[in-house]
């Protein structure tokens, strides 16, 4: 094997070409082995082995440095950079992240997890580098999908007039989670199509130049006859009229040609872009034929290309909301659906296909979806912009300015809402009660089951202004379907009786409370559980009333205890009065790093019945002493 004798970069430059087209192969085989197991983000890693090994073999890492954005594709990239021994853990608890992390490895400059940031970040090191008059280059790789997001068009607007030394890879593989949406994808299709501009240009340079003492000369006197040629074979020369030199675009998977074009564009002064054309999943047909399902996946079988799972498990919460949406659309065609990248992941894909003109997915680009259903809403439509807790962090003022300042009927779904698990803290959804419950005018919910989605959806769109209702990446809790009612804002359930403590759990934590329940009962210890349904408004009638009764509460919420429900809670108990309880707060802790299953993060840090249960004890200790209970 040639992969096994590879330990740092230093080891790819030794090898011939027929070694490189073995090695692209053993890598391959690694990542798919490893994330057949463990799951992970497959087809965009599998798709740039090539690109990767050029990189490595033409910069010299660490001392150059490669940003590569999102980091979906960072794999191989890992592999080669001395973590080939830790891969298989890759993940898990003890393991290596999927993502660039800093901390793992000084061939990782810059944490990367959400899109289009590495055209800012490498910018910023590109000026840093200026600034001490060093020498080092800086690489930014960024797909096509990510080139959309506003951050990234705003970094190639600067980079382009800073004149500073910087090299963009412009990773095109005419996807990003799913198919790209737009102009900028228009034209990039235009370029890779018809690369007559490319050639053009590199022929007409090269033969001119090497006219005997004039050919500097006759270049510089030509440059108005090249524009004009320019803008005859291909349509908005974008690149270059933002001050960016373009080269390509070129085959991806050509290891040589990468590396030529990579040395040439390593030599040239100011900003470059090289524009490289690979294919999403390569090396792996079950990924190539579908590199949107292949994206980010589960175990799954090699052979069959099937994901592990049971087959009769109940939906997840995205199914369902995507399921009640139709319902809703069905029955009123102001109905609006609004994603940015995520129509599969959010459940919006049968809406897609039903209602193709009610339903937008603008790309990535969170702010402009946030805005541009505000302006739906003016105009007298209900936008529903279904986005995942961690990326609709990126549309904060959009949310407030646009949106709630105005009390304008926009319903915000907030998928993968809590713990995300494996991916890590760049994708793990703890901080959107914190901030959305502070805003003005906003209604906002957290179902506990299947049912009551249902019911919060059809809730907000009769809402005369904001409304979010969050969710987390699981399977929903029964019941799932019910008649569907309308709630009444800020009216919380009661869900059992007690006089010793009372549990108030928000969304995920009510079933995990309802079980702390029936362990303490066994205890001796009587709870009272409410349901609050409603973060903000709280029933403060409901929930203040069996507070001064029991004395002791106890909250649970699969967010940061930060700013979140439990703190809500505390606030309304001083706005009200309420002295001479005791309190305690369940959630994550802040800041929350790492990476592991869902399931495991929920129980370490104690957001399971028993460990509710744990928690409910040591503040029931004053009862149980009372009672002659031991521990």
């Amino acid at each position: 094997m040639v992969l096994e004798n590879i330990y740092s970069p230093l080891d790819l430059k030794k090898l011939k070409h027929p070694e490189l087209i073995k090695l692209t192969r053993e890598i391959r085989e690694m990542i798919l082995a490893v994330v057949s197991q463990r799951g992970g983000h497959l087809a965009s890693s599998l798709g740039v082995v090539e690109l990767t090994i050029a990189l490595h073999r033409v910069f010299n890492t660490p001392y150059d440095k490669i940003i590569w954005d999102v980091g979906h594709q960072s794999y191989a990239h890992k592999i080669i950079t001395g973590r080939r021994e830790c891969f298989s853990a890759l993940r898990t608890a003890a393991g290596i992240s999927g993502f660039p992390r800093r901390q793992e490895s000084p061939c990782d400059p810059f944490n990367v997890g959400h899109s289009s940031t590495s055209l800012s970040a490498a910018l910023g090191m590109a000026l840093a580098r200026d600034l001490r008059q060093e020498r080092n280059k800086v690489v930014a790789v960024i797909g096509d999908g990510a080139l959309t997001g506003g951050m990234a068009l705003e970094a190639l607007n600067h980079a382009g007039d800073s004149h500073s030394d910087l090299l963009v890879i412009l990773n095109d593989n005419e996807m990003s989670i799913e198919q790209n949406v737009g102009g900028l994808p228009s034209y990039l299709s235009r370029l890779r199509s018809d690369p007559m501009y490319s050639r053009f240009k590199e022929e007409f340079e090269a033969a001119v130049s090497h006219i005997p003492a004039i050919g500097k000369a006759m270049l510089r006197s030509v440059d108005r006859i090249k524009d004009g040629v320019k803008y005859l074979l291909v349509p908005g020369i974008l690149f270059e009229e933002l001050g960016f030199t373009y080269l390509g675009p070129i085959d991806g998977h050509n290891i040589p040609r990468l590396e030529g074009m990579m040395r040439q564009a390593r030599d040239l002064k100011g900003p470059v872009l090289l524009h490289v054309i690979t294919r999403k999943g390569k090396g792996y047909r079950f990924s190539e034929e579908h590199p949107c399902r292949f994206h980010g996946i589960g175990p799954f079988n090699l052979e069959t290309g099937q994901v592990n799972g049971d087959p009769n498990a109940r939906p997840g919460y995205s199914h369902i909301f995507g399921e009640a949406i139709m319902d809703l659309a069905e029955q009123d065609e102001t109905v609006i659906a609004i994603t940015a990248a995520m129509g599969a992941g959010t459940g919006l894909e049968q809406f897609a296909r039903k209602w193709p003109k009610r339903f937008y997915d603008v790309g990535i680009a969170e702010q402009h979806a946030v805005t541009m259903a505000a302006g739906l809403a003016v105009e007298g439509f209900k936008p529903v912009v279904a986005i995942y807790s961690t990326f609709l962090q990126r549309a904060y003022d959009q949310i407030l300015h646009d949106v709630c300042l105005q009390n304008l009927p926009v319903t915000f779904v907030i998928d993968r809402a809590g713990l995300v698990g494996e991916d890590g803290e760049t994708h793990n959804g703890l901080y959107d009660l914190a901030y959305l419950r502070n805003f003005p005018h906003i209604l906002l919910m957290a179902p506990s089951n299947g049912a009551e989605l249902n019911a919060m959806l059809k809730t907000a769109m009769n809402w005369d202004g904001p409304a979010a209702i969050r969710y987390p990446r699981a399977r929903a809790e029964e019941p799932l379907y019910s008649p569907v009612k309308e709630l009444i804002p800020g009216k919380a359930k009661l869900l059992q009786e007690g006089d010793d403590l009372l549990i108030l759990a928000a969304g995920t934590m009510v079933k995990e409370a309802l079980e702390a329940a029936n362990i303490l009962k066994k205890k001796g210890i009587i709870c009272a559980v409410i349901n609050p349904l409603f973060i903000k408004p709280l029933d403060r009638e409901l929930i203040c009333t069996w507070a001064r009764n029991c004395g002791n509460i106890l909250t649970a919420e699969e967010h940061v205890t930060s700013g979140g429900f439990g703190s809500a809670v505390l606030e309304m108990f001083a706005q009200e009065n309420i002295a001479n309880v005791r309190t305690h707060c369940l959630g994550m802790p802040h800041p929350l790093t790492g990476h592991d299953t869902r399931e495991c993060l929920l129980e370490r840090f104690g957001l399971t019945g028993a460990g509710i249960a744990r928690e409910a004890l040591k503040l029931c200790m004053p009862i149980r002493e009372k009672a002659g209970l031991d521990g």
